[in-house]
């Protein structure tokens, strides 16, 4: 028998699981681990919450995690409650798929000023995460500044611009919602260092921004590049820049009635945010510098101008957060490995080996890859203690360790509370979510 641990139960963590089924059968035994008593990770808490078709890959990873051989060890927290050579000493393998939880710095003057936030902060904020459900952002200005030319930046725009009956069907929380509505912010501006031809956001959530019922996308045409250069991109990205394009053959005429407009300002790195510093020191502006982009770089011009900014939300990237006794690559911001080989008997999957890069479907690989290493790695004979080892030590620390069946009784409480035309209103708390088990 083969004792696996995997630290992290989103999309890394659930395929590494599958794989290691698929690789031995009823001959493995896979615990996998979470700080928070509730799975999922990153699709809990990072995917947005008016895309529920994407969220519903989690009902393949129940399929994983009801399997007599796979449980779910939630509400342990790797590094306090139980480190990571413990972990090592009692599994044949431990695998960590943690994601890359924690915003990459913005690094400018200014950062530090109320009301800026990452989009893990802020995104966590909407989405439920008990890290972030008090964040409370000031929305009674009526400028946000979006940072960042990827999917996660129009998440966050077009969270902001929605109606309340856009978020019917949606698991957005509650306090959340309530905050939107009351929201004055009239004028979104997302920032992007270089230009259309060298955005991250796909064709779909690019397209919904055209369909929104009280926003609407404006783009500058001087920013377009000529026609015939789209020839030369990749399908994906000539659909994405396709859609720009429309954006900026939108007449003027139609913005007289719209609520929100939601501004693509290309060509522009952040360079300073500035405010009062006065009662907390609350954001008020940025100030960018107009860039050209030589051999796909972004190139400062030395032309600067400011933009009103009563909110900012930074979507340059994530990276991994260090967990004692485990080589970290600080400039990569994740684990050092190679191809998934951290330490004899401790690897790495996911985000947390690779960076933050890929969909949710690019996991399932790494996953199964993984595997194959460790295999090779640990070959035949007797394994380790594995879960027994770790129940004894559970008992004998007084961890309050929560069970996928645990889970389920959370989950359906979530269900019970949920408004009107909402799959769920999530737990915000952990208190609560284990109050919810125990009920």
């Amino acid at each position: 028998m083969r004792h696996i641990a995997i630290i992290g139960s989103g999309p890394a963590g659930y395929y590494t699981a599958e794989a290691a089924q698929k690789h031995w059968g009823d001959e493995v035994r896979v615990d996998v681990f979470d700080m928070l008593p509730v799975p999922y990770g990153l699709i809990r808490t990072g995917v947005a919450p008016d895309h529920q078709s994407i969220k519903g890959v989690s009902k393949r990873y129940e399929g994983t995690a009801l399997s007599d051989n796979v449980r779910f060890v939630g509400n342990v927290h790797i590094g306090s409650d139980v480190t990571v050579p413990e972990l090592q000493g009692l599994y044949d393998a431990v695998v960590l798929a943690t994601g890359a939880p924690n915003d990459r710095p913005l690094d400018i003057p200014g950062s530090d000023l109320a009301n800026v936030f990452g989009s893990a902060a802020f995104v966590g904020w909407y989405n439920g995460h008990p890290q972030f459900a008090g964040l409370a952002p000031d929305l009674s200005g009526q400028t946000a500044v979006v940072i960042g030319m990827g999917n996660v930046a129009l998440d966050v725009a077009r969270i902001l611009s929605k109606t309340e009956g856009e978020f019917t069907g949606s698991d957005i929380v509650g306090h959340a919602l309530y905050a939107l509505m009351a929201s004055k912010i009239r004028r979104v501006v997302i920032v992007g260092r270089r230009g259309p031809h060298q955005i991250m956001m796909t064709p779909k959530e690019l397209g919904e921004l055209g369909h929104l019922a009280r926003a609407a996308p404006r783009v500058n045409p001087a920013d377009l590049p000529e026609l015939g250069e789209d020839a030369l991109l990749e399908p994906g990205l000539r659909k994405s820049v396709t859609h720009i394009r429309s954006f900026a053959a939108i007449p003027e005429s139609h913005f007289a009635d719209v609520e929100v407009e939601i501004e693509f300002d290309f060509f522009a790195a952040p360079h300073a945010l500035t405010g009062t510093r006065e009662g907390g020191g609350q954001v008020e502006a940025i100030e960018l510098e107009r860039t050209a982009v030589q051999a796909g770089r972004a190139v400062g011009t030395g032309e600067f101008y400011s933009v009103p900014a009563s909110l900012v939300v930074s979507c340059i990237g994530y990276q991994t957060s260090p967990i004692p006794d485990v080589p970290f690559d600080e400039r990569a911001g994740k684990f050092a490995n190679d191809e998934g080989r951290i330490l004899p008997g401790l690897y790495c999957v996911g985000w947390a080996r690779r960076g933050p890069s890929g969909t949710i479907g690019t996991n399932r690989p790494d996953g199964f890859s993984v595997i194959e290493k460790i295999a090779e790695d640990i070959g035949g004979g007797a394994g380790k203690r594995g879960r027994e080892g770790f129940d004894e030590l559970a008992d004998k620390r007084d961890l309050d360790v929560v069970t996928f069946r645990d889970w389920k009784k959370i989950e359906a409480q979530e269900e019970s509370r949920a408004r009107a035309g909402a799959p769920r209103e999530k737990f915000v708390d952990v208190g609560e979510m284990i109050r919810a088990r125990r009920d």
